[in-house]
Order: C-alpha cells, then sequence, then structure tokens
C-alpha cells in the first residue's frame, strides 16, 4: 500500500521540530502578487494546449493566464465536456486545464448572479479528478457543504443552466437530489456526508452491489460531533467507504473576524497539520482479521479484543486519530496536483476491499483567483462582482441588517454587564459575533460547527451565574434541539438564544429556511419566546432577554434589512414587559394579530383595506409564549374578523393562539378567525420576495383574506387586484 503514498506534499511552512504551519495571510498575499508577476523566479514548464499557454509548477500545478476580465473566457476542453463520461479519456494536462476552466467559468457566472464562489474554486482539480475516476450517478459522491459542489454541477449537464442559480425556478445552490441524478445527496447542512456515505456504502452491500461511495468533507464540517460518531460506526463496521477531507484551513463558512479571516476552531485543526501517513497500523489491522477469521466463528467482541491490542502496537506519538477510529489515512496530498490525486483515486478504486478509506487533501479555498485567495472569508458567499478587482457591487441601504442591530444591541448590553457573553457556532460573521468579539474577546466563544455542544454549553455557563446569548441561525438550531429541551428548558437555565435567519430566506432556499423554530421553541414548558416587529423592537427584545434571568428565552428574527425605525440612545433597549403585546392601529372591523417582521406586512393590508372603507385593527403580538391574554381577548371580542400573520410553519404562534381561544370559548360565538403561515411544504429557492408571494404571506394576501371572510365586501377583491397592480 505504500505506493498509495506517492502524492506530493503540500509545500508548507515547517519549524524545527517538525510541526506543520499553514501560510499565513501575509505570506498568502505574497503569493498573490507572485502568482501574478509574469517574472516571479520559479521553474516552469510551459507548453501548448488547446491554443493556451499553459504553465506547470515543479508541484504539478497546472496554471493558464486565466481570464477573469468579465468577458466570457474562452473554455475549449470545457466545451466538450457535458456529463462526466466526456472527462475519461482527457490526458492530465487536460485535467489540469479543464479545472482552470472551471474556475473562469465559475468567476464568470457567479459575479453575475452572486452565490458560493471561494469553496468552489478551492476544488476546481478535486472534482475534475473524481469525475475522471468514478462513475456518477453509478458512483456516489457526496458533497459536504454542498456550496463547494459548484463545479460538480457545471460536469454533470447543468453548465448551461449555471445563470439561473439560486434564483426563482433556477439551480439549487446545493446539491440537490430531484435536480441531478448525478446528487447523490443533499447537503445544505454540515457534516452529514460521511453518516449518509456510510449508510449507502451498507445498503450497496447489503444489495451485492460494487459501486463506490465518495464523501468529500470539509475541514470546517469535520469539527461536527455527527461526523465522528460516523467515522467510528464505519472503522466497526469496516465497509468499503472512500472520505476525502477537504482541508483548506479554514472552516468554509463565513467565520472571519472584524480583522480577517477565523482559522478552524479546536484541537482538529493544530491535529491535521502534524498528520502523517502510516502502513503500519492498516497492515497490523490487517493481520488482525486474519487472526479472527482462523479463530472460526468468534463474536464481535473478540475481533474488537484483538483489533483494540492491535492498535494499541501500533499506536505511537504520531499516530493518527483517524486510523485509532479503524480508517486507513492516506496524506496529506496536494489538492491542487491533478496528477496525484488522480493517482491516489484509481489505486484506493482499484483495490477489492480497502475498507473506509480517509485522503486527506489539501487545498487553498479561493484558488487561482487572486481575489479570493487574499479574502477566501469575504469571497465565500458574494453579491454580483466585478470580476477583474473582485469588488463586490452591494446596493446600498439607508438601514442596516437585524444580524448587525442585533450585535450592536447585544455590545450595549455587555457594556453595562460583564456577565453577558456570547457564544456561535462557527458563524461569527452570518451572526455579527465578530463585532462583539472585536469588544470583548474573551468573552465570545467560538465552538465550531457543534450546535449540540453550543447549547450545552451555554447551560453550563448559566448554572454559574453567566449570561450566555446562543447565536444561531433558525435553521441550524434544529441541529442542536435534545440540547434546548433537556440541558436547558428542563432545568429552567436562563440561556439566551438568538435566532437569526428566522423565516424564508431567499436563495439559500429550503436547507436554510427557518421555517420551524417557532413552533419547536414554543412547545417547552419553561422558554420565553419573543419576536420583533423591526429593528428597535429588537434592541428592546435583547434587553429583555438579558433581564429574564430565571428561565430561558428566544427572540426570532429575520434575514434582510430594517424599515427604519427610530432606535434608542446608544442601541441599548428597554426591558419590555414579559407577555405584553400592543396595538399599532385601531379600528373595529377586522383585527389582524402579527408576529415578527410580519407586522409590517399586517399594517400594508390595513392601508389596502382603508382604502375599501374596511376598518382594521393592528396589533403586534411580541410574544408567542407567554401570550398577551387580554389583548387576544379583546381583539376575540370587539371585531368581527381576526387574522393571525406570522413567517412560521403549522403549530407556531397561530396555533399558540387558536388553543387559547378555544379554551377559553371565545370560537364559540361569532368570531371568525383565520390564520396565516408559511405553507405545509417547502419552499423552493429565489428572492425573498418570490417566496414570500409563494407562501401567501404578502400584504395583499392577508387584505384579500379579510375580504373573502366579509360577505358585504368580497365583491371588492378585484377592486384589491387593481390597488395592488399600481
Amino acid at each position: 500500500m505504500s505506493s498509495l503514498l506517492r502524492a506530493s506534499f503540500t509545500p508548507s511552512f515547517h519549524s524545527q521540530n517538525g510541526q506543520f504551519f499553514p501560510p499565513t495571510n501575509q505570506q498568502k498575499s505574497f503569493g498573490v502578487v507572485s502568482a501574478l508577476n509574469s517574472n516571479a523566479d520559479v521553474e516552469k514548464t510551459t507548453m501548448k494546449n488547446c491554443g493556451k499557454n499553459t504553465t506547470i509548477s515543479p508541484n504539478g500545478h497546472f496554471s493558464n493566464l486565466l481570464n477573469f476580465s468579465g468577458e466570457k473566457p474562452t473554455t475549449p476542453i470545457l466545451d466538450t465536456v457535458n456529463y462526466p463520461i466526456h472527462l475519461k479519456n482527457l490526458s492530465i494536462e487536460e485535467l489540469g486545464n479543464l479545472a482552470n476552466e472551471l474556475r473562469e467559468e465559475i468567476v464568470y457566472t457567479v459575479s453575475k448572479t452572486g452565490g458560493h464562489l471561494s469553496s468552489s474554486l478551492g476544488v476546481a482539480e478535486l472534482t475534475v479528478a473524481l469525475h475522471h475516476v468514478f462513475n456518477t450517478p453509478d458512483d456516489k459522491i457526496i458533497w459536504d457543504v454542498g456550496h463547494q459542489a459548484y463545479a460538480h454541477k457545471i460536469l454533470t449537464g447543468r453548465r448551461s443552466k449555471m445563470q439561473t442559480i439560486r434564483q426563482t425556478f433556477g439551480l439549487a445552490g446545493f446539491p440537490k437530489r430531484d435536480e441531478s441524478d448525478h446528487d447523490a445527496f443533499g447537503v445544505g447542512h454540515s457534516s452529514t456526508s460521511i453518516s449518509a456515505g456510510l449508510g449507502m456504502a451498507v445498503a450497496r452491500d447489503l444489495l451485492g452491489k460494487s459501486n463506490h461511495v465518495v464523501a468529500v468533507i470539509g475541514d470546517g464540517a469535520m469539527t461536527a460531533g455527527q461526523a465522528y460518531e460516523a467515522m467510528n460506526n464505519a472503522g466497526y463496521l469496516d465497509t468499503n467507504l472512500i472520505i476525502i477531507l477537504n482541508d483548506n484551513r479554514q472552516v468554509s463558512l463565513p467565520t472571519a473576524t472584524v480583522d480577517g479571516p477565523a482559522p478552524p476552531v479546536g484541537a482538529l485543526s493544530r491535529a491535521l497539520t502534524k498528520l502523517q501517513s502510516s502502513t503500519t497500523f492498516r497492515q497490523l489491522r490487517e493481520t488482525a482479521k486474519g487472526i479472527t477469521k482462523k479463530i472460526g466463528g468468534p463474536t464481535h467482541e473478540i475481533a474488537a479484543k484483538v483489533d483494540t491490542s492491535v492498535r494499541g502496537m501500533a499506536a505511537g506519538s504520531g499516530s493518527s486519530l483517524f486510523e485509532e477510529l479503524g480508517l486507513y489515512y492516506i496524506g496529506p496530498v496536494d489538492g491542487h496536483n491533478v496528477e496525484d490525486l488522480v493517482d491516489v483515486l484509481k489505486k484506493i478504486k482499484a483495490m477489492p476491499a480497502p475498507g473506509p478509506v480517509l485522503i486527506h487533501v489539501v487545498t487553498e479555498k479561493g484558488k487561482g483567483y487572486a481575489p479570493a485567495e487574499a479574502a477566501p472569508d469575504k469571497m465565500h458567499g458574494v453579491v454580483k462582482f466585478e470580476p477583474k478587482s473582485g469588488k463586490q457591487l452591494k446596493a446600498k441601504s439607508s438601514t442596516r441588517s437585524y444580524t448587525q442591530y442585533f450585535a450592536e444591541s447585544l455590545i450595549a448590553e455587555a457594556e453595562k454587564d460583564d456577565k453577558i457573553v456570547a457564544i456561535h457556532a462557527a458563524m461569527g460573521g452570518g451572526t455579527g459575533l465578530n463585532l462583539f468579539q472585536k469588544h470583548f474577546p474573551s468573552r465570545c466563544f467560538d465552538v465550531g460547527i457543534a450546535e449540540q455542544h453550543a447549547v450545552t454549553f451555554a447551560a453550563g455557563l448559566a448554572t454559574e451565574g453567566i449570561k450566555p446569548f446562543c447565536a444561531i441561525y433558525s435553521t441550524f438550531l434544529q441541529r442542536g434541539f435534545d440540547q434546548v429541551v433537556h440541558d436547558v428548558d428542563l432545568q429552567k437555565l436562563p440561556v439566551r438564544f438568538a435566532i437569526d435567519r428566522a423565516g424564508l430566506v431567499g436563495a439559500d432556499g429550503p436547507t436554510h429556511c427557518g421555517a420551524f423554530d417557532t413552533t419547536f421553541m414554543a412547545c417547552l414548558p419553561n422558554m420565553v419566546v419573543m419576536a420583533p416587529s423591526c429593528e428597535s423592537e429588537l434592541m428592546h427584545m435583547v434587553a429583555t432577554a438579558a433581564a429574564i434571568d430565571d428561565r430561558p428565552s428566544c427572540f426570532r428574527y429575520p434575514r434582510g434589512n430594517g424599515i427604519g425605525s427610530i432606535l434608542p440612545p446608544n442601541n441599548k433597549g428597554i426591558p419590555i414587559e414579559v407577555g405584553k403585546g400592543r396595538v399599532l392601529r385601531e379600528g373595529n372591523k377586522v383585527a389582524i394579530l402579527g408576529y415578527g417582521t410580519t407586522v409590517q406586512s399586517c399594517l400594508a393590508a390595513a392601508e389596502l383595506l382603508e382604502v375599501l372603507n374596511i376598518s382594521v385593527t393592528v396589533a403586534d403580538a411580541r410574544f408567542c409564549k407567554p401570550l398577551d391574554a387580554t389583548l387576544i381577548r379583546q381583539l376575540a371580542k370587539e371585531h368581527e374578523v381576526l387574522i393571525t400573520v406570522e413567517e412560521g410553519s403549522i403549530g407556531g404562534f397561530s396555533s399558540h393562539v387558536s388553543h387559547f381561544l378555544a379554551l377559553n370559548g371565545l370560537l364559540d360565538g361569532n368570531l371568525k378567525l383565520r390564520s396565516l403561515m408559511l405553507p405545509d411544504r417547502y419552499i423552493d429557492h429565489g428572492s425573498q420576495t418570490d417566496q414570500i408571494e409563494a407562501a401567501g404571506l404578502g400584504s395583499k394576501h392577508i387584505a384579500a383574506t379579510a375580504l373573502s371572510i366579509l360577505d358585504e365586501h368580497i365583491d371588492k377583491l378585484h377592486l384589491l387586484r387593481l390597488q395592488t397592480n399600481f
């Protein structure tokens, strides 16, 4: 098996004791400049390929003078590739050039659409090598996380649709099983690929098939516990499975601090730099297998004891964590050397029974595109940008994002209370806590992609009188729900959950939609559940959560910008009375009770109805739990129609209101109740405006619901249509 280890090692920096260190930002920047300098003093081999001058550096990297001019690039090799089968007869040189053409194509496309950039640029050679060696869709390739799969999409029949990526009715930004047979598994959340791949591998064995299963997992995704649970099980089952660790030395998420990109957190990132390949363990493990076979019919317990003994014999100061888990480790392999990648993958593919294998591939996020190499964090997820410079063309707004308002408010609270700390799961940039870290570096904790740990870590802090704010996207909080229930709510610990990206999130689609948090948080007996209608209310709810010190609490807020409401002085909110809503507009015919930022659509609906001489009350619930019982009784008794509106799933705020009304006999009379929430289906990616329309939660939908209930006004529905067309 030593022939498997001929792959080139990635150039790196070493201390005198042999420890590996990734290049610093300064060294990276120097490398970018050098790459652009045609007079760089480097040994090169130049060849002519498909009309382009190609330089092959000593480390086996193929580099053309890539076209990032903004004009459609010339891609002679890519133009011959529609599906993976068209890669089979390409030479190593052609594969290397194909990788660079993919980079040109991705930059050209994403500059016009926005999307995930740096991650896909970093795996161009790996993607080409995988599709050259393996035969999808029979062989299964799982991308974890799926935002690095743009090159994969291009090579699997979707190149002509790439200009629609993440847009309404267009391609999804992540692998999607019903989009292509080549997408083996949908991966929008991280760290699931090894579990899914192992399931596919075991299913293959049960069905008597012989296909290969490959899980490509990033070093950031490898920080989550599920990846280790899966590797532990894979080592025990010993089925054939190929795991490719894409190590780009930066969590593949927007984890930048204010001062620059942040590396993966925890001991794993340091351990990866020390790993070396070793055949000793595998050879001894195979010997152990032979011994157990000779014993004849023993239980797994005997086999495990023999295997454990062999592990002890092979263990040493340089032993690999992955080998201890029962995986055969190969690497580190240069992820930008096509020849080495192809060689390793072919040899693994040819082995009849390799068991679970982990190939450690070192890549550079943003490879080949200077702006992304220099700032892989800022170019992780981009809006439309200028290809020559990488300058993003962000639309100017008079208001900031809800995420920023949250961060500024939390900073204001922390300045007054030194017990306040902040926790995020590898999402400092996404949650705004990079701003908090700038002010309070010792009070901000990045736990890696480990939401379960984040929640229980916060619970532990709370037991000692610390005031933790756990900022997690709604969709990712789902991953830590058991801990929310058992470790926080059951013990009535005052952990504060700041639930970002609540509701519809636009281009990221259903994998990142924050539809369910109100439903799963409000069902917990001790949880206070809030949602602000605007940015100033968000600041008041941050203050409210800080003041609640006898039970857990949460508040949800959406992706997008505020409405321009008047902010409290110095961004310091004023605590709201728990369970107290407010009336924003008084009428007598129809009552609309909104929860969260849908209140703004409720107010707009009231304006539409006012033109039709219908008197409308609009109330801001503020709290789903506890409900404002006095307010709801008043609305139910004083109006003919009550409409509840929320941007959440069935079982959420509207369910709590209707349950309250029923228990209190308020539905026994003439009240007409209608509940508007997200439909009981997943809403595809697209603009948030399009998604709101698809969900039926726009102002005209609310107004139309009111008109459809009022018999004497139902004939005015056509007038409402005319109004909203202008």
